[in-house]
């Protein structure tokens, strides 16, 4: 078919054709304003997953705090050992029955802790700071077990009624807002696979003292700690305790101040 004289077509290049498309000058500045708001804008959405990750803990522990308190009431006033009895190919600790058996595929039951009749499962278990899917961590049991520490000096590792030190009276403690009951906690693991001397991972842990570098400042870097008197801290480590085996992790010692009943 003939094309009539008074029709035209645009060149394929023309103003007509172009009008509205971007040039390649337009589009490296378009990335160039995305790439500069990411970047600004990502270490304060960093800043705000850690926040809320510190609110959520020190709710954790504060209910934490609360149930022992009720425990307390019940067991007129003694504090519970870290250790309680070995049952069922497994030992019962403060926070429930772990199995014996290899690490990472042990059953873990948290109905037989201390504070099960008080929580009843609510996942404070767990802190969102501690984070599991990073290739330095070891778990203990099969699952997520406790990311929380018990003062030994409150209730010694030994059970009661063998002869033993036995636990802590709290209601004789002079200066209860000083002494702490939890913590967060962990440990540098170099002894059990898969982690190694040359290869040190970090796992869970359950207790905090004096001696071993085992509350994990993994909060700014600060610790969430509650204390016999109901209040919820934010501690940083002991000067000169730090275990800096692996890279973007703190633990350490609390000040014995907070950990020796007074």
């Amino acid at each position: 078919m003939k094309r009539s004289p008074n029709q035209t077509t645009a060149p394929p290049f023309s103003p007509q054709r172009a009008a509205g498309a971007f040039t390649l000058v337009e589009l490296l500045m378009v990335i160039g304003i995305i790439a500069l708001l990411t970047g600004l804008l990502t270490p304060a959405l960093s800043r705000s997953r850690a926040a809320a990750q510190t609110i959520r803990c020190i709710s954790n522990v504060r209910q934490m705090g609360v149930a022992t308190r009720m425990y307390w009431d019940e067991n007129g006033g003694r504090a519970f050992p870290e250790g309680i009895t070995r049952t069922n190919g497994g030992q019962v600790y403060w926070f429930g029955w772990l199995q014996d058996g290899a690490e990472g595929t042990r059953e873990f039951d948290v109905r037989a802790g201390r504070l099960w009749p008080y929580l009843q499962g609510r996942g404070v278990e767990t802190c969102p700071g501690l984070n599991r899917s990073n290739p330095q961590f070891k778990s203990k049991a099969r699952g997520a077990a406790y990311g929380y520490g018990y003062n030994l000096n409150l209730g010694p590792r030994d059970p009661e009624g063998m002869g033993r030190t036995p636990s802590v009276l709290i209601d004789r403690l002079a200066n209860p807002s000083t002494v702490a009951v939890f913590a967060d906690c962990a440990q540098v693991n170099d002894f059990q696979a898969p982690a190694s001397p040359e290869r040190p991972m970090l796992e869970e842990f359950y207790f905090f003292e004096t001696t071993y570098p085992t509350v994990h400042f993994r909060h700014g870097p600060q610790a969430a700690v509650v204390f016999v008197d109901g209040h919820v801290g934010r501690e940083t480590a002991e000067r000169g305790s730090e275990d800096r085996r692996l890279a973007g992790q703190v633990l350490g010692r609390l000040s014995r101040d907070l950990l020796i009943p007074q």
